[in-house]
């Protein structure tokens, strides 16, 4: 269920002062690739070096994930150097992921692209990232095993031989019967790459395709998820959509601490506020956020701008995306001209556990097999408490997961750290965002600690002071252009001869000044004689 992972080891090579990579992916035809990198190489050196061995051509769809001790997701940046970025000890491991979700996967030029981001959704499926039906997950599932298996067999696929691949987190005996009788009745002749499409197009359609969800609560507490997809941001919340706004909607994103704002016009202005679980996750969740509104909605990179996290008088945090825009890389891709790179099929959905599957379908099936063609195949919700749960890391050479990949089989790695992921299958409901003020967000929140009401009082009267002093400061100015600048203007004239400027000139700035001059004097003749 992994498109890579990639190690990096101190080299132990007399007199080095680099580290080894070794890099694990189902497109390589070796087991593992060995190079020296040295310990000031920036992440954009090794991301060409992955597309290399991945004969990857359209790759500005992906990225580089890594986590930190503090289980924090992170993107690798690729203007910095690898080793400043990594908080942890060596060997880093760090995984290959699909950063944008192309808005039409179906448009990608190359079908090794294609496939890649097969792996990715299917990925998000077993996870419990992307949410949908229980007539749509068994629409997809019966692709991912059409790709898998080939055609029905009857001699090789016995009764229940679907139940024997694990497509979600959770499923019902009545949605692996559904599975089984789409793959034997509705996809025969489909090839491998055929059923990869179709699995695309369909993904595609559901409300969740692209989401990567961060963990966050909203200003009463209730739990919540935050994604940025191809279309906009949107936000989860028990079991349903509850927030959508297209990327031209959003004007501005602004974390502080771990506060998140959202500002957006929505038939008319409105401001979400969410709460991050630590401020690292905060300054993430802002930083996925601004890449994802410049990669989908610029039409050229010239266009993109370095943003700042906070207001005109304080610095903040600052961030500029730089890559394409998805505008560029199709046009991009459309003039890729050379032959495909041959892929093999391979296994590699995982193969389920009898005895948990047993022990779920028991306490489930009512549940699950109660509805109707509508039905969620889920009832739980889409719950923060459900979704940190660890990924296993597997450094067996005889793992079973085995992916298509070229010139010949090979094991994959799952991701290393905590990957962000829900045991939930609940499909948000397709609720529209209404335009009610009522349903929205839009002040900040009044929640909060002693110690940090102290300081959000403390910032609010110190931006107060700086604004009150550069009203002043801009006033002065106008009124030296005012009364001591020559120039000509009619603005400038009009004000001039208005009574009450007059009254003002003559009984309080000429006093003034001929004050401020006697002082400038008398200071000046104090030094002299000293």
């Amino acid at each position: 269920m992994n498109l890579g992972n990639i190690k990096a080891i101190p080299c132990k090579r007399k007199g080095s002062n680099g580290f080894l990579f070794k890099s694990c992916f189902p497109l390589c035809h070796v087991d593992f690739c060995v190079s020296l990198f040295q310990r000031d190489a920036k992440g954009q050196w090794l991301f060409e070096q992955v597309c290399q061995h991945l004969n990857l051509l359209e790759k500005d769809y992906f990225g580089i994930r890594f986590v930190d001790p503090d289980k924090q997701r992170h993107w690798l940046e690729f203007s910095k150097a690898i080793t400043k970025q990594m908080r942890s000890q060596p060997p880093y491991t760090m995984c290959l992921r699909v950063k944008f979700y192309p808005p039409d996967p179906a448009a990608l030029k190359e079908e090794i692209t294609r496939y890649l981001v097969f792996l990715q959704i299917k990925r998000d499926l077993y996870h419990g990232r992307l949410l949908c039906k229980s007539s749509d997950a068994a629409t997809l599932a019966a692709f991912i095993l059409q790709a898998e298996i080939g055609d029905y067999d009857p001699g090789k696929h016995p009764e229940g031989y679907s139940s024997k691949f694990q497509f979600f987190p959770k499923h019902s005996e009545r949605l692996e019967r559904r599975i089984a009788e789409i793959h034997k009745s509705e996809l025969i002749g489909q090839s491998p790459e055929t059923a990869e499409l179709n699995f695309l197009k369909k993904a595609q359609t559901l409300e969740t395709y692209g989401v990567d969800p961060h963990p966050c609560k909203d200003v009463s507490g209730n739990a919540a998820f935050l994604a940025f997809t191809p279309f906009g941001f949107v936000v989860l919340q028990g079991n349903r959509r509850i927030h959508f706004l297209k990327w031209n909607e959003v004007t501005k994103l602004k974390f502080e601490g771990k506060t998140f704002h959202i500002y957006a016009t929505h038939q008319e202005k409105i401001i979400l506020t969410y709460f991050a679980p630590t401020p690292e996750a905060c300054k993430h969740l802002w930083k996925c956020g601004v890449e994802n509104q410049a990669f989908y909605q610029f039409e050229k990179s010239s266009q993109v701008r370095t943003v700042s996290s906070s207001n005109l008088f304080f610095k903040g945090s600052r961030f500029r995306y730089n890559g394409k825009v998805a505008k560029e890389v199709m046009e991009q891709s459309a003039k890729i001209r050379r032959e495909p790179p041959e892929i093999h099929s391979g296994h590699s959905t995982p193969v389920r556990s009898v005895s948990s599957g047993n022990s779920f379908l028991r306490s489930h099936r009512n549940g699950a097999e109660g509805g109707h063609g509508t039905a969620e195949f889920s009832q739980d919700s889409y719950s923060p408490s459900d979704s940190v749960l660890p990924t296993p890391v597997s450094d067996d050479p005889s793992d079973p997961a085995q992916v298509r990949h070229t010139n010949g089989p090979r094991s994959i790695q799952e991701e290393g750290g905590t990957e962000l992921c829900t045991q939930n299958q609940a499909r948000p409901q397709g609720i529209k965002p209404k335009g009610k003020r009522s349903q929205l967000e839009k002040t900040r929140p009044t929640q909060h600690g002693p110690e940090e009401g102290v300081n959000l009082f403390i910032c609010s009267l110190a931006r107060l002071f700086l604004v009150t002093l550069a009203l002043l400061f801009a006033l002065l100015l106008l009124l030296i252009v005012l009364t001591e600048s020559e120039l000509d203007l009619a603005f400038l004239r009009d004000i001039r001869r208005t009574p009450e400027f007059q009254q003002f000139h003559y009984e309080y700035f000429c006093p003034l000044r001929r004050w401020l001059a006697c002082k400038l004097r008398w200071m000046g003749g104090h030094l002299t004689n000293k």
